[in-house]
């Protein structure tokens, strides 16, 4: 098998994202996770925090406050200025004549008059269903914002492990070159001492420089994946940046054991918010149909005053209490209940609709957590006895019996099967990560 048809085979779930192309440094290396290495929960935190949208909830606080002022505002008294002047075509008479022909007065035509109104509620039943209704819509837009930010955490995830995935390559690529190096200065050594022909030397340097295509190729899609990164969480990585995956195993087995009641996504508190809302708006709506109490004040100058057939201008004043109730209202109220259990019922369906969703996904991921669980297993043996041949090639190599043709052909198949190995390992992270994000638990 040559290197040509065995290379794509171990870069092909890496797709490449970025074109440049230059030499990794040592430091790219894969290390032991450390108290410096990033880890993906603290990266999602911080992206979650910098997403601009999440500054929405202090707007959305802020907006609920001032209606809850406004609603306040209702309860106090209310004071209006009117003025009026008209004039009218026909006037109220009286129609008799006294003795000594004297006549009841005609009122005038023209009429003037300006007022002050006051009013205030005295009791008004829909005032505490109104406030518990914007307290209910506040925490149903802020469930909504959480929900709407959630995919950031996955976004990150694609990126972390994207990079995770080239920064474990990255190590095997180089240990293949460091190991060609010391075969390519035992070939050059043969050439110059005349017992070996030129083209073992150059087929080794030909190979180490096709690995450092390859190796520089994998570079430019960690620092693509890292440049992601650096966006989503608007801090700086380089090179020089170490990735760490933790171990989820036991997170995935808790998870897994209580898959029939974990609701932690933040879709189904968006879900519970909503049906709270509907219970409010109904109680609100029930609210309106009931009796109100006002009292009222009135205090003007015009003419006539309250007197009809006074033809001169006057000061007056009344005030009264007022009750307003519609006992009939052609059955809108209960057309309106009748809505608002129709949206109760949309509700419940989509959140089933959310939980199958999530159970399809879940399925999923435990499949690839099983098959890669026993692939991991077997890439162990499969690196160790790749390893004991290039073992004996390279004792047979040093030893002038195989061609360097040969002796790359098994440190390729040696580099396929780290390859592989690392891979797996990687994905088998990124399933487990991808699990919890889709039941909607952090990964510590």
């Amino acid at each position: 098998m040559t290197y040509r048809r065995v290379v794509p085979i171990a870069f092909a779930l890496l797709a490449p994202v970025a074109r440049a192309h230059s030499q990794i440094p040592v430091s790219d290396t894969v290390k032991p996770l450390t108290a410096d290495s990033l880890r993906l929960g603290a990266l999602q935190d911080t992206a979650v925090m910098r997403d601009p949208r999440g500054r929405e909830l202090a707007l959305l606080t802020e907006q609920s406050r001032l209606r809850q002022q406004n609603i306040t505002a209702e309860q106090r008294p209310t004071l209006t200025v009117e003025g009026q002047a008209q004039y009218q075509s026909d006037v109220a008479r009286i129609p008799i004549a006294l003795p000594g022909g004297i006549s009841p007065p005609t009122p005038q035509h023209d009429t003037y008059d300006a007022h002050l109104a006051a009013g205030q509620r005295l009791y008004d039943p829909s005032v505490g269903a109104r406030r518990a209704m914007e307290d209910a819509q506040l925490l149903e837009s802020q469930a909504r914002l959480r929900a709407e930010l959630y995919p950031v955490r996955q976004n990150v995830s694609d990126a972390f492990f994207a990079a995770l995935q080239a920064q474990s390559q990255i190590s095997e690529l180089q240990l293949a070159i460091t190991d060609l190096e010391a075969q390519h200065r035992v070939a050059a050594a043969r050439v110059r001492e005349g017992t070996a022909l030129q083209s073992e030397e150059k087929a080794l340097r030909a190979e180490i420089l096709r690995r450092r295509q390859s190796l520089a190729e994998v570079a430019a899609s960690r620092r693509a994946a890292l440049a992601i990164l650096s966006d989503l969480t608007g801090k700086a990585y380089d090179s020089t940046t170490l990735l760490g995956a933790t171990d989820l195993a036991t997170q995935v087995r808790h998870a897994r054991d209580s898959l029939s009641i974990l609701r932690a996504r933040p879709e189904y508190e968006q879900f519970a918010r909503s049906r709270a809302v509907l219970e409010q708006q109904e109680r609100a709506r029930k609210a309106q149909d009931l009796p109100r109490v006002s009292a009222f004040g009135r205090a003007g100058y015009g003419r006539p005053g309250l007197n009809p057939l006074s033809t001169k201008f006057d000061s007056y004043w009344l005030t009264g209490v007022q009750l307003q109730w519609s006992p009939w209202t052609w059955g809108t109220g209960k057309r309106d209940r009748e809505v608002l259990a129709l949206q109760r019922q949309i509700i419940a369906h989509e959140e089933q609709q959310f939980t199958d969703n999530l159970r399809r996904g879940v399925e999923q991921d435990l499949a690839t957590i099983d098959r890669l669980d026993g692939a991991v297993r077997d890439d162990d043996e499969i690196v160790a006895l790749r390893e004991s041949i290039l073992a004996e090639t390279r004792s047979r190599f040093n030893e002038g019996v195989v061609t360097s043709a040969d002796y790359v052909d098994r440190q390729t198949d040696v580099l396929s099967a780290r390859t592989t190995r690392a891979l797996h390992r990687v994905e088998l992270a990124q399933a487990r990560a991808r699990f919890l994000n889709t039941l909607g638990i952090e990964a510590h």
